[in-house]
């Protein structure tokens, strides 16, 4: 079962706005605050965005999905950012 987000529980708080207590009604438009507040957008030109699309579309991803995985490629190709980490510490068993 998965859990759902926020957007699902705000909307589906506004189908049954009588029924729903304060409380919870709280939590949830706090929980959205949170989310506006940390949220960014990125502007790309237009062929970036075209180019965009098609990995969406490809890879079956949202549109900040696929701009994560292509940043975390991108990193992970120019070793800015570590396919794994070695712990040089430890003992080997082996021949290398």
């Amino acid at each position: 079962m998965t859990t759902p987000d926020t957007a699902t529980l705000l909307e589906d708080a506004a189908d049954r706005i009588a029924d729903i207590s304060r409380r919870d009604l709280q939590i949830m438009l706090r929980r959205a605050a949170l989310r506006l507040r940390n949220c960014g957008s990125i502007a790309l030109v237009d062929d970036m965005e075209e180019a965009i699309r098609d990995v969406c579309s490809e890879l079956v991803l949202t549109r900040e999905d696929a701009i994560r995985y292509i940043v975390r490629e991108w990193t992970e190709k120019n070793t800015y950012l570590p396919v794994h980490n070695l712990d040089e510490d430890r003992d080997v068993v082996g021949n290398a």
